[in-house]
């Protein structure tokens, strides 16, 4: 739904610009966000400052995706076919044999198969590609072309009818696919003999690269969701929305908490500095038996969602009172 949703900011922002500005603003945006994950989301991930392996995942993906939208905003109807075409296509490759090894694999793989794709570039540094490109490029489009309905003449009613047909042709279409269990995911589904296992198996389908069955399982929920949610007032909804307003500054900002609390946590049970960097490990102050159970997870996670609520209400309201262009990046 990331991914989705910032080809739809990506058209609404581009309704109060010139063609030509908005073209140069999404290359920029490309080209920033590519050097965000490589240079910020790879250090919050590793605490790694030698950069020993650059991990390129969903803000490389989104980034590579908005340099190839800047191509085609000059034709609405184009970018809607070009996404159809990559989310209903692309596990065609699943039956088709390509090169795995060499430039044109590494090539393939980084554009249409990736997962967990390690490339070495020395004995010392490995770039690890999780999303490759056009799978997800094929989302950011459909997420552009959904923008329409958001227009500010648009119909509030009829986009909302928008979204929950849409939503639920989506699960519709997962559910087809899954029964048939022939086409858009490489794992199918399997009959384990028993009703918990095999309900599992059902809903369990591939991220790495999505596969058009992950993307109706996602996109519909989450566009019924938007239907839904649209007119939804209180306080719950507006501590919601203020992360809403903020995506890319909590998103960067999460991964540096994490990774603190992984450094007081490293040393609290004992660690020493001599633990710090532990080859093969990519990530400092992360040993290879280092861990804590899914409860404590969970803890975390909530724990680091409100400590972040407060920075990302500053940062709204910065932005809202300051008119700087490099906020626009943010």
């Amino acid at each position: 739904m990331f991914v989705f949703l910032s080809g739809l900011s990506a058209f609404i922002s581009s309704q109060h610009k010139p063609v030509k500005e908005a073209t140069v603003f999404l290359r920029k945006r490309g080209l920033w966000l590519i050097i965000v994950e490589i240079v910020l989301v790879t250090l919050g991930l590793t605490f790694n400052p030698f950069y020993n392996f650059i991990i390129l995942q969903v803000i490389w993906a989104i980034g590579c995706s908005m340099l190839l939208l800047s191509f085609f905003r000059t034709s609405y109807k184009a970018i809607l076919i070009t996404g159809l075409v990559l989310v209903l296509g692309h596990n065609l490759t699943d039956w088709i044999s390509l090169p795995q090894n060499g430039i044109s694999g590494n090539l393939i793989k980084i554009l249409l198969t990736a997962f967990g794709t390690v490339i070495p570039v020395d004995d010392k540094h490995l770039i690890g590609v999780f999303y490759s490109i056009l799978p997800w490029t094929g989302i950011m489009f459909m997420g552009y072309a959904a923008g329409a309905w958001y227009k500010k003449d648009f119909n509030p009613a009829k986009r909302k009818q928008y979204l929950l047909i849409s939503g639920a042709a989506l699960l519709l279409l997962f559910v087809i696919l899954r029964l048939i269990n022939g086409y858009g995911d490489p794992a199918p589904r399997r009959d384990f003999g028993a009703i918990l296992p095999n309900i599992l198996s059902f809903l369990n389908v591939s991220k790495y690269p999505p596969s058009l069955q992950y993307t109706c399982l996602m996109l519909g929920p989450a566009l019924l969701f938007l239907a839904v949610s649209e007119h939804l007032r209180g306080r719950i909804a507006g501590m919601l929305r203020t992360y809403g307003r903020v995506p890319f500054f909590y998103y960067l900002l999460h991964f540096y908490l994490l990774h603190t609390l992984l450094v007081i946590a490293f040393f609290a049970t004992g660690h020493g500095a001599n633990e710090i960097a532990a080859f093969p490990m990519p990530f400092y102050f992360r040993p290879v038996n280092f861990g804590f159970s899914l409860p404590v997870v969970y803890l975390i996670w909530i724990f680091s969602v409100a400590v972040l609520y407060q920075p990302c209400r500053w940062f709204w309201k910065y932005k809202q009172t300051h008119s700087y262009r490099w906020l626009r990046y943010l």
